[in-house]
């Protein structure tokens, strides 16, 4: 039973898995950049550039994660709706 109501919300929990990744993605990769840069800092004693530095790294990884996943998603729907117009209509 809570299989077959799996299967028939399939697209919608696809849509809202992959906009998870993609909001997982732009903070995980901010936050790495930003706890690289903080130890950094700790270490080189650089206080603040590192982590300004790699804060800004970080943001950046995490927008073009973002993009691709976007690409990504945006050639598998151009994909699925191709497979729609290849029957003839009559």
């Amino acid at each position: 039973m809570l299989f077959k109501i799996f299967r028939s919300k399939k697209p919608y929990l696809d849509l809202v898995f992959d906009a998870g990744t993609i909001g997982i993605q732009l903070v995980v990769s901010t936050f790495i950049g930003l706890a690289m840069g903080y130890y950094l800092d700790k270490w080189l004693g650089t206080k603040p550039w590192m982590l300004l530095l790699f804060l800004l790294l970080g943001i950046a990884a995490g927008f073009k994660n973002v993009y691709h996943e976007t690409k990504k998603l945006q050639n598998k729907d151009k994909k699925n709706s191709d497979a729609g117009r290849d029957t003839p209509k009559g």
